[in-house]
This record gives structure tokens, C-alpha cells and sequence, in this order.
């Protein structure tokens, strides 16, 4: 191994796939350090702190910026996001197939891969967390994030089940609790 090697991760990118490619993704982002940033569960119930509010509220807002995106089930949870998200064909325009702009986005013409879009999301989140914490450049989120391709309805409507369980699994989750 050279001594530069022991810098570079191993991609968990499905080599050769346009993460740009109009499908459903099912992703999750793990908090840096496993931190439990984003709420507890009081009685049963998931509560949000402030920090988890700002991570719902900026992937709600996500098809704002980014209009080919379609959010399915997610959950923030107190150390951690799932989510599916589905990126849709690109609406065009008369000319080559060039993308319509919206003149109403903040942004111009965003990156549609799915990596922007996470992107995006843990920077907008951190930022927004940071600023309302006091702590510039603090990290927020573990480096790279999991994603799986979603290939079929019925995948679709597992991963969707095993979302909208989380929370009742959280005290029995040894990966995450």
C-alpha cells in the first residue's frame, strides 16, 4: 500500500451507475460520531429537538430546489435520517433536450445526482444547525451516507414498511442506539 493510499475510502457506488438516472433511492445518514443530535424518544414517541426539526424542514423543502426530486417515507430519528427519495425525468425544453428553467428557484440548475442531493441536504443542515448552535464547522454528519437503488414495487413498499418502523425499533437497534 502507498503511504497516500491509506487516505481514500473505498467507494460503496455501484460502479458504473448514473446516480443521475430517473429511480427510486433509499438512503441513510448517520449523524457524526453517532451523536444523538436530532431528538429522544420520550414514551414511545420520537421527539424532535431543534436539530431534528432543521433536518425534517430541509428535506421537506428539497423539491424546491431541485424540481425532478420526489420525496417518499423518511424519518429523522435521534441519530440518524432514512429516506426514499425518487428522482424523476428531467421536464425539457424545445431545444435538444435542454432542461426548463425555473425562474422562481434561488438556484440555478443544481446537480441532480443522487450525491447532490445529499449533498445539498448535509450542507444546508449543518449550516443551519451550526449557525443556530454557535458552532462553526462543527461536524454534523459521519462522511459518505448509505444508498441502495430501489429495483422493484415491492422493494419499494419494504423499505417504505421498514421506514415507518423505525421508531418502534429503536430501542432493540444495536446498529444505531
Amino acid at each position: 500500500m502507498k503511504e497516500n493510499d491509506s487516505y481514500h475510502r473505498r467507494s460503496i457506488r455501484l460502479p458504473g451507475y448514473d446516480y443521475s438516472e430517473p429511480g427510486d433511492y433509499f438512503i441513510t445518514m448517520v449523524t457524526h460520531e453517532r451523536e444523538h443530535l436530532f431528538g429522544e424518544f420520550v414514551d414511545g414517541e420520537m421527539r424532535l429537538s431543534t436539530e431534528g426539526e432543521i433536518v425534517r424542514d430541509c428535506w421537506l423543502a428539497t423539491p424546491t430546489i431541485r424540481p425532478n426530486v420526489e420525496l417518499g417515507a423518511f424519518v429523522v430519528m435521534p441519530n440518524h435520517f432514512h429516506a426514499i427519495v425518487t428522482i424523476a425525468d428531467q421536464p425539457v425544453g424545445a431545444y435538444c433536450h435542454t432542461p426548463l428553467q425555473n425562474e422562481n428557484r434561488k438556484f440555478r440548475s443544481p446537480s441532480q445526482t443522487l450525491g447532490a442531493i445529499v449533498r445539498g441536504l448535509k450542507g444546508a443542515t449543518t449550516k443551519r444547525i451550526n449557525d443556530s448552535r454557535g458552532t462553526p464547522e462543527f461536524p454534523v454528519w459521519q462522511r459518505n451516507y448509505y444508498e441502495h437503488i430501489i429495483q422493484s414495487d415491492e422493494e419499494y413498499e419494504t423499505i417504505a414498511a421498514y421506514i415507518a418502523s423505525n421508531p418502534d425499533n429503536w430501542a432493540s437497534d444495536k446498529e444505531f442506539s
